[in-house]
């Protein structure tokens, strides 16, 4: 049965009081990251792999990447007061590249509250925001606090990212180990730039 959007604002608005703030995030990220186990009750050696990978990857993109001028004023005249929910795990190799770009995107912002939520907690809320049935993450979810209402969402990818992914699946089926690795390579080229024009997008800023 289809959640009505009612539905969907009330499991939002539940899962708003266990988010944490990217900080908080990042050091539990990283703390499972020298443990040697990543979220989830899949402690695979693929997932802690991933989860150690997606620790380095976070934390070269937040010591590298830098808003430009033009977004910093687009931000600073946002007159919404909005909550960017994420669904994500710490093994999520897209979530890496994306999260601190949203943290940079909220600081800059001030009026809007980033909190990050892990899917396999909150699957009600995962299903009500599939993407083409999958329960594909990251997930951003926009509330708009003054309306009361939720203003848009994006994920798992940014939108040159899944034209690539959606070609390759169509010619192969399924996503390989050397493209990943290849989506990889076009993330660190990329520097973050389509990311940040799909939020600003999404936001009516661009």
């Amino acid at each position: 049965m289809e959640v009505i959007e009612k539905d969907r604002l009330a499991l939002v608005q539940e899962a708003l009081s266990k988010g944490k703030e990217y900080q908080q995030y990042r050091e539990m990220v990283h703390a499972l990251a020298q443990e040697g186990k990543a979220t989830g009750t899949d402690q695979s050696e693929a997932r802690i792999d991933f989860t150690q990978l997606n620790d380095r990857r976070m934390h070269r993109w937040e010591k590298t990447f830098k808003l430009p001028e033009d977004a910093r004023e687009q931000l600073s005249n946002l007159g919404s007061e909005l909550v960017f929910l994420v669904l994500t795990e710490s093994w999520c190799g897209d979530a890496a590249a994306s999260l601190p770009i949203m943290d940079k995107i909220a600081g800059e912002a001030k009026n809007i509250d980033l909190r990050i939520i892990l899917r396999d907690e909150n699957l009600e809320l995962m299903d009500a925001f599939l993407t083409n049935g999958s329960r594909s993450i990251p997930k951003l979810i926009v509330l708009d606090k003054n309306k009361d209402q939720i203003v848009g969402e994006w994920g798992p990818r940014p939108s040159m990212a899944t034209e690539m992914v959606e070609a390759f699946k169509a010619a192969h089926g399924k996503l390989t180990d050397e493209f990943k690795q290849d989506l990889q390579v076009w993330y660190n080229k990329d520097k973050g730039q389509n990311i940040l024009s799909d939020i600003l997008q999404l936001l009516a800023l661009e």
